[in-house]
């Protein structure tokens, strides 16, 4: 394999990363104002490919995606008022029943249906810690406590189930699905509050702009070293 085409080759690959890197970017700052969103973050690695047995001078080294990361500190706790607003201030995850399947979201945006269920904006429903969906009468005022015991009229009808894991993975809609045995929190549950994103505006703002200057000059390289040899082949041929 030619130089130069080694060269475009693992250009490409930059610039496929760079690619990568804007869309995730732009997503968190689509996301700055999403309750209980947190920041994705792309992790990259560098892979070797020897090419040409043990030639050193023939090792092709890639840009390479590895893994997507996400950055679960603390989002600000803003006030709503609302009863059925939530925020987790510490570590834990609201659990939620979507179809068939069990998932956790820090977005505590809730609201009861037409049957009194607690479901989060989507009409997904919010489980207590018996795996139940929790069903309230909505005439009747509502006290969820730091712990997340939900009370009416001085009586305890369900205790919010919010559980902790080592490692998530997000799913989209500030959902996420959780990966090995599940831990115990340490968290307060605010009521009236919600929590916003981790996102910092300014700071994604300066990342798009430094990946759209890498990805600009990753494609400019390219083209340099394409138009490089094209007059190395007109020269070649006179």
């Amino acid at each position: 394999m030619a130089l130069d085409l080694q060269s475009i080759y693992v250009l490409a690959s930059g610039g496929s990363r760079a690619m990568e890197q804007l869309d995730t970017t732009t997503n968190n700052i689509a996301n700055a104002n999403t309750s209980g969103f947190k920041k994705l973050l792309i992790e990259q690695m560098s892979q070797r490919l020897d090419e040409n047995g043990s030639d050193s001078n023939h090792l092709l080294v890639f840009p390479r995606f590895k893994q997507t990361l996400l950055d679960l500190s603390q989002g600000p706790l803003k006030e709503t008022k609302a009863p059925l607003d939530l925020a987790i201030d510490g570590k834990g995850y609201f659990v939620i029943q979507r179809q068939n399947e069990t998932l956790l979201t820090r977005d505590g945006h809730f609201l009861l249906n037409e049957e009194g269920y607690l479901v989060d904006s989507l009409g997904n429903r919010v489980l207590d810690t018996q795996n139940r969906p929790i069903q309230l009468d909505s005439q009747k005022n509502i006290t969820i406590t730091q712990e997340g015991a939900i009370y009416q009229k001085g009586k305890k009808v369900a205790l919010l189930q919010i559980k902790d894991f080592t490692k998530i993975e997000p799913v989209g809609d500030t959902y996420y699905r959780p990966v090995g045995a599940a831990k115990a929190g340490e968290y307060k549950v605010h009521q009236g509050f919600l929590e916003g994103s981790n996102i910092n505006p300014v700071l994604e703002m300066t990342s798009l702009i430094t990946t759209q200057r890498k990805f600009e000059i990753y494609n400019n390289i390219i083209k340099s070293i394409d138009q490089l040899n094209q007059k190395t082949n007109e020269i070649g041929k006179a």
